[in-house]
């Protein structure tokens, strides 16, 4: 992930990411970017949309600029701020501004976390207009026919208190993420990593077992970087329940007890 300042990646010249459709999910973004329709991502965390994302810009051989929402994103971090450089004051483009200017595809990753002037920057390029304003500078943009702009979130999460107003969400196309089937999960750890199938799907089985413990009180299931980081672990020569331990269970929850309970699961699967 970037932080707010954001980063300019060009795909052009790479090959797109490893990504495994789940879905039409790839049809739809196609069609979105076509018909220049702004796209929300929502699913849990860790579930592939920032590597569906990554995937499709390189595919289309766009740049991409991500941005990291927190509660500390502003306005004018994602439009751009004037700064003193050698005793003159210059104008510095913020993340937004540059994805306009490249005819790029912008991602807001976990947008409902930002604070709400920044969606309200935003809106003028979800509708018809297409366009940024950036008052502090006194321009007008108009976003070219490569630009997309995609959010996400995370509305399900428990924790979280902040969604989008109807009136936001109704601006955007959505496409809904889950967490995939044991099966197709194994063919995304083996093809994230190399591990060896029975490895993969023993990985596959142990978290689809964590996603079903609401009587521990996990904030959330193991994600499916999880399991990734774990497989990447055991294929750097780490013992698969050290690898389990450190990239899954520890990395869900802080309680010896519950995770003595986790590690024990673990143990069946290992």
């Amino acid at each position: 992930m970037t932080s707010a300042a954001g980063t300019l990646a060009a795909f052009e010249e790479q090959a797109p990411p490893f990504y495994r459709p789940v879905g039409r999910e790839v049809e739809v973004f196609h069609a979105a970017w076509e018909n220049r329709l702004s796209l929300l991502l929502k699913g849990p965390t860790g579930c592939g949309k920032s590597r569906f994302v990554e995937y499709m810009a390189a595919s289309l051989g766009r740049p991409l600029v991500t941005v990291s929402c927190h509660d500390d994103t502003t306005a004018t971090d994602l439009l751009g701020r004037y700064l003193l450089r050698g005793g003159e004051t210059v104008w510095q483009d913020g993340p937004v501004t540059r994805a306009v200017r490249q005819d790029a595809i912008l991602y807001l990753d976990e947008v409902m976390e930002a604070r709400s002037d920044v969606v309200v920057v935003i809106h003028s390029l979800t509708d018809h207009r297409r366009r940024l304003f950036i008052e502090r500078h006194n321009e007008e943009l108009a976003a070219g026919p490569g630009f997309l702009l995609v959010v996400s979130g995370n509305p399900g999460y428990a924790q979280s208190l902040k969604e989008l107003k109807p009136s936001t969400r109704q601006r955007f196309v959505s496409l809904a993420f889950d967490w995939p089937e044991p099966g197709l999960e194994r063919e995304i750890l083996q093809g994230e990593t190399g591990i060896d199938a029975e490895t993969a799907k023993r990985l596959a089985t142990l978290g689809g077992k964590f996603r079903h413990l609401e009587e521990f009180g996990l904030a959330e299931g193991a994600s499916t970087r999880l399991l990734v980081n774990a497989a990447r672990l055991i294929q750097g020569g780490l013992p698969p329940r050290l690898a389990c331990r450190q990239a899954i269970v520890e990395p869900l929850c802080d309680d010896r007890e519950i995770n003595q309970g986790l590690m024990d699961l673990v143990a069946m699967a290992f």
